[in-house]
């Protein structure tokens, strides 16, 4: 799930995506939509109905029923940097409880001779 809360300049950005998306071919539009995801944080599928095209107008109808508010830009910076803060305090947790997982590295090279080693060792106890 995307954002729902942009400013009118992303709008607008967003509304010129949208017509180069129905314009174009489909790597056009899938690299579109690529942008539309990683610049703007805008996933066509929250906001249209499955199976059909979204478009400029259908973002209109979107900003109409109140799926997507339009902020001052002050306010929706302030967001991204919070957003930001928070993606980089969840990566710092999830590398502090990495390592009290357990979890430890192993060399499959190690691992495979050690192996090796027990199989080989167990058909010259069973000669014996």
């Amino acid at each position: 799930m995307g954002r729902n809360k942009y400013s009118q300049k992303e709008v607008d950005a967003i509304r010129k995506l949208l017509r180069l998306k129905l314009s174009g071919n489909r790597g056009q539009q899938s690299q579109v939509r690529h942008t539309l995801r990683v610049d703007y944080e805008f996933n066509i599928s929250d906001f249209n109905i499955p199976g059909q095209g979204f478009g400029p107008d259908d973002l209109d109808a979107a900003i109409k029923r109140g799926a997507i508010k339009i902020l001052d830009d002050a306010t929706i910076e302030s967001m991204k940097a919070k957003r930001a803060r928070d993606k980089a305090r969840d990566a710092e947790l999830r590398a502090q409880q990495e390592p009290e997982k357990g979890e430890e590295k192993t060399d499959w090279q190690e691992a495979m001779k050690a192996w090796n080693e027990y199989y080989e060792n167990e058909g010259k106890e069973e000669k014996k």
